[in-house]
């Protein structure tokens, strides 16, 4: 009767007082059959999950507020979050200790709903506390959409606990109601909060500005004054580079720059630097050939297989970087897996990784190390093996060095190069999924994105977000893309701003092959997607509009986002398609309006577009589908409404319940015995009022 499997069950079934309640259990339900003492036992059980999830919840919480070390751009969005997580310690603590009988279906799925928000908050906050502070300024609309999606998740986790059915004082439920409120009003608010001075001196600094005023000022804002600070700043920025596929782009490239003029700045006007500084520790050396006073490289130059520094770095499908030769080796020697993440390989294609190759010979540089000797070009990009090494599974050698060759291209500053390679490239991403895979591990997609705000050439724009497009046909790219540095609000100015109404159309299809994935919803909502897909869907061509519902309908399935498509005019545009049936968009526009009927806002504006007599013609006439839909959107309307209900009624939407409840979809039966139960309870609670009057008497007070 209880499925141990479940992954609940077998973490409970490890703690000891569990094993012995569970034994219990069982000799009382084999051997005496008392459903009594089941029930009893269950209920135990029950509690103590509840309690257990309770405490896991406060712990995490209370981890989230052990994070102190936060980057001074992003301090006060930092501790703003943790100070609101923690005042719902109280609440949690008395949900753990609460021993009456609660309704634990409701409060166990809000209290894993909120288990999974405060994941989020904690991995965001660790990323602001390890992250370049030069990043967190320059990338501030990046961090800035995390941090409204993370809120936007508690928010959403917040509201779903069943505070009535708690037991918990009024006092403590205020509480959270002003943590939800402060919630609400951090994503109305956004990013007021920023230092412009700052991001604009950061900014001032991409150029050949060299003034001390603007290099001290940013230097004693970021708190870079230190050998340690900048060496810590420096590791971050390093970080970023193995996190980022081997090719971090161009921002990376300023950044470093950024730095290094700060850096250059902060030894010239102090001197004495190094004497004030805590001495840095020395560094073991990196082999036992190798002189003792070399520091050991950082970890991200060092192949994870053999632990040196690498010559040829080159990466693998699944996004780590290794030695050539060493990872040659593993795959000639019949290895499926990644050697360092043990991931499946979809693929034994390798791909040069020049960003960290050059990293490196930098670091040599810097370190009095004679830098790693370049490579043949001529060496192939994919497994060496026998004739049996041409894998279906894999794009042979001349493609991948194709693909090589095409990325120098998107990267050169002559419009024709990277209009044609991005057209090559989208021609190339549309046939399969090995090329798909192959040329976002390359690099691509910062370049492509790149292109979709700086080149002025409509072509090129158009061939660069048709090929990200056609690369988020690989589930496993549609991360990649999203956490792509300037990948959604370029996407965004495509569809807003594209040159061609082809780009345009093709925008809107990348944002909804992207918001398959749930957490991408909220990311592309927070980027300001929804007007102008709204603006789409009002004026594009017949393909542009299908491109722009699907978005809209797989966006506004969030809830956060419902009231963003309201309030940004796509009911009026619904209806009016509705009336259009030359436009083909009748399907489309009904079930976008189910979904947004179910919000405080959707509502209300579908009752003053005048929504019920259309929805109840639709009810008699429209096809199967239609019919749900429309009688989704009453059900709706008219359970906020009593208005709505007579109005219904009125228009003769009676008969047609009827007739839906026994011949319709099984949805459709459901959605008009709902209507139908609900004008029954009307007139029931009009006849125990004393009035007397029906729903067809209320049509005169109307």
């Amino acid at each position: 009767r209880f499925s141990l499997t479940r992954s609940p069950w077998r973490r409970r079934l490890r703690h000891p007082a569990t094993c012995f309640v569970f034994f219990v259990f069982s000799v009382n339900f084999f051997m005496l059959e008392s459903n009594l003492v089941t029930s009893k036992i269950s209920a135990c059980y029950k509690k103590m999950a509840k309690s257990e999830l309770a405490q896991t919840l406060i712990e995490s919480v209370n981890e989230i507020a052990s994070i102190s070390d936060h980057r001074t751009p992003m301090k006060k969005h930092c501790g703003n979050l943790s100070r609101r997580l923690k005042l719902l310690l109280p609440m949690l603590e008395e949900i753990r200790d609460c021993k009456e009988s609660i309704p634990e279906e409701l409060v166990m799925k809000a209290l894993l709903s909120l288990k999974e928000s405060l994941l989020h908050a904690k991995d965001l906050l660790t990323f602001v506390s390890q992250v370049s502070k030069i990043y967190l300024v320059l990338e501030r609309d990046q961090v800035m959409l995390r941090f409204q999606k993370v809120t936007a998740l508690l928010e959403q986790a917040l509201t779903e606990i069943p505070y009535e059915n708690l037991e918990i004082s009024d006092e403590l439920k205020e509480q959270v109601e002003l943590v939800l409120i402060q919630l609400r009003r951090s994503i109305e608010k956004g990013g007021e909060t920023f230092d412009d001075e700052l991001y604009k001196d950061l900014l001032s600094l991409y150029g050949t500005v060299t003034d001390s005023e603007i290099l001290r000022r940013v230097a004693k804002k970021l708190q870079l004054v230190t050998i340690t600070d900048l060496t810590e700043e420096s590791l971050a920025l390093l970080e970023m580079v193995s996190s980022s596929d081997g090719d971090p782009g161009e921002s990376f490239e300023k950044m470093s720059m950024v730095l290094k003029r700060i850096k250059d700045f902060v030894q010239t006007d102090n001197p004495n630097l190094d004497d004030d500084a805590p001495p840095m520790r020395q560094k073991p050396s990196l082999s036992k050939s190798q002189d003792q006073n070399i520091p050991i490289p950082p970890e991200d130059f060092r192949c994870p297989i053999s632990l040196e520094l690498m010559n040829d770095p080159v990466i693998v499908s699944s996004g780590q970087t290794y030695e050539r030769d060493c990872i040659k080796k593993w795959l000639e020697g019949g290895h499926l897996t990644c050697p360092k993440t043990q991931e499946t390989l979809t693929s034994d294609t390798v791909t040069p990784n020049y960003a960290i190759r050059s990293l490196i010979a930098q670091w040599c540089e810097s370190n009095g190390i004679d830098a790693p000797k370049r490579v043949n070009k001529s060496q192939p990009s994919s497994k060496a093996s026998s004739s049996s090494s041409s894998s279906s599974s894999s794009p042979p050698t001349d493609e991948q060095n194709k693909i090589d060759e095409l990325l120098g291209k998107l990267a050169s500053q002559r419009t024709e190069d990277q209009r044609s390679a991005a057209g090559e490239i989208r021609l190339l991403a549309k046939q399969n999924n090995q090329n798909r895979v192959a040329i976002a591990a390359s690099g691509a997609i910062p370049l492509l994105v790149n292109l979709l705000t700086a080149s002025g050439d409509s072509r090129t724009q158009e061939h660069a977000v048709t090929s990200i497009l056609n690369l988020s046909i690989f589930q496993e790219n549609k991360g990649r893309i999203v956490s792509t540095f300037g990948a959604v609000s370029g996407i965004v100015h495509v569809l807003q701003k594209g040159s061609s109404m082809e780009a345009r159309e093709n925008a809107a299809a990348t944002l909804f092959s992207l918001s398959v994935i749930h957490e991408n919803k909220v990311t592309i909502g927070a980027a300001g997607a929804i007007p102008p897909l709204v603006a789409l869907l009002s004026e594009g061509s017949r393909r542009g509009k299908k491109d722009a519902a699907t978005a809209l309908f797989n966006l506004c399935i969030f809830e956060g986002n419902k009231g963003k498509a309201a309030r940004a005019g796509l009911v009026p545009v619904l209806m009016r398609l509705l009336t259009e049936p030359e436009s083909g968009m009748v399907d489309e526009a009904l079930a976008i309006l189910a979904v947004l009927s179910s919000h405080p806002e959707g509502k209300m504006v579908l009752g003053a577009a005048d929504a019920v007599p259309v929805m109840v013609d639709f009810i008699g006439t429209g096809s199967p589908r239609n019919r749900e839909n429309a009688a989704a959107v009453l059900v709706h309307l008219c359970s906020w409404s009593q208005q709505h209900l007579v109005e219904a009624e009125k228009l003769g939407v009676m008969s047609l319940l009827i007739e839906m409840a026994e011949n319709g979809t099984d949805r459709g039966k459901r959605k008009a015995a709902q209507l139908l139960n609900r004008f029954s309870r009307f007139n029931d609670q009009q006849k125990q009022s004393g009035l007397g009057l029906g729903v067809e008497d209320q049509i005169s007070l109307i």
